[in-house]
């Protein structure tokens, strides 16, 4: 059970903060800036779950989908083999994959790339999306320097596939299409 008794503690004020081993490093060390990314995208999807209220299914994924990203950001700040600690397993990867292909059997072939937009939903999904995306990059950056546990960066890689079949179900058939060379 994690407890929280202070919000402020004044520790960050010099610019460094606490990894999950208690190690102090520097507010913008790669570690952080990928489990804040990750963070970002996790906020992003709350945005997302405001409109989808109505669509039990969609709002079940995001919920899990926001749990999950709160576990590899658990897994992303505490370095090394971190003993008994959270780690994403490929469990979660396999979830992910099999959610994503039970969305995407229901939606119409695809005929080109599809664009953010259609419905408010669907553009905050590729919002979320392109954010997910964002953290996969970081977390691949720090995996360039430091151990980071195996499957953060597929479950990353997953999250973001999930999300554009969720957007694409959002618009409902409407998806708004890539025309090489612009519309006519």
């Amino acid at each position: 059970m994690v407890r929280i008794d202070r919000v402020v503690t004044r520790g960050g004020d010099g610019g460094q903060t606490s990894l999950g081993d208690g190690t102090r490093v520097s507010k913008d060390h790669r570690r952080v800036e990928a489990y804040g990314t990750v963070d970002e995208a996790n906020a992003a999807i709350g945005v997302l779950r405001l409109h989808c209220k109505d669509d039990a299914q969609a709002d079940a994924i995001l919920a899990r989908l926001q749990n999950d990203l709160f576990d590899i950001g658990a897994d992303l700040c505490v370095p090394g083999e971190a003993g008994d600690r959270l780690r994403v397993s490929a469990a979660m990867t396999a979830r992910l994959e099999a959610e994503t292909e039970a969305v995407n059997a229901g939606l119409p072939p695809l005929t080109s790339f599809v664009l953010p937009g259609g419905t408010p939903a669907a553009a905050h999904a590729h919002l979320a999306r392109v954010i997910m995306r964002r953290a996969e990059r970081r977390v691949v950056r720090l995996a360039g320097e430091e151990a980071v546990g195996g499957e953060v960066v597929r479950a990353l890689n997953r999250m973001s596939d999930l999300l554009f079949v969720v957007g694409r179900r959002l618009n409902a058939g409407g998806d708004v299409l890539w025309v090489p060379g612009g519309p006519a």
